[in-house]
């Protein structure tokens, strides 16, 4: 008994040793700039959006509960933690981005291009909401850190990459992920 907890200790210091070390190299990489930042909305309940949802009613869409909100919070408080410099929060047009954005940050601009495409009306947009991505980062400076609070659909189509709700996905200017963090909410 007195080896198995021997080897429990162990793991636990040194799994949160290598935890802490993952976290510093994650705030140099913040701190250097050029991280394009996604989130995927807090949690709200549910998939997709009911049948004739309305995108400028928020009472006709899923949306984020009490534990969203909270999650969102959280969201907030690493980025104030570790004072992760950010230029710019964008959103999607969706509610449960916008509050997640609003929660999060205090501040936010709309972009379509971040919109979800999950629903069959707006499936058709994914090819031009990609295209309007890859523009918008070719006019980037590319030294700034941008956050993106959009959707599972936008995130997995353009980092190949399949987030939880309020999951933080890194990535350099090339779109390529340097980590994840799981928000609790």
């Amino acid at each position: 008994m007195k080896f198995l907890k021997t080897i429990l200790v162990t793991f636990i210091f040194l799994t949160c040793s290598v935890k802490a070390d993952l976290n510093q190299n994650l705030i140099k990489e913040f701190q250097q700039g050029g991280k394009l930042i996604f989130i995927r909305h807090a949690y709200a309940p549910g998939s997709g959006d009911p049948k004739n949802f309305n995108l400028n009613d928020c009472s006709t869409q899923r949306n984020l509960n009490d534990s969203g909100r909270n999650q969102s919070k959280n969201i907030g408080n690493f980025f104030s933690r570790y004072n992760v410099k950010i230029n710019n929060v964008y959103s999607s047009e969706w509610c449960r981005c916008k509050e997640t954005a609003s929660i999060a940050f205090d501040r936010f601009e709309i972009k379509k291009f971040l919109n979800s495409f999950y629903s069959p009306e707006f499936r058709k947009n994914r090819k031009k909401q990609v295209r309007d991505f890859r523009k918008f980062l070719n006019n980037w400076n590319k030294k700034d850190n941008l956050i993106f609070v959009t959707h599972y659909v936008f995130i997995s189509e353009i980092l190949n990459y399949a987030p939880s709700s309020g999951e933080i996905i890194i990535t350099d200017k090339n779109l390529n992920i340097v980590d994840t963090l799981e928000i609790e909410y």
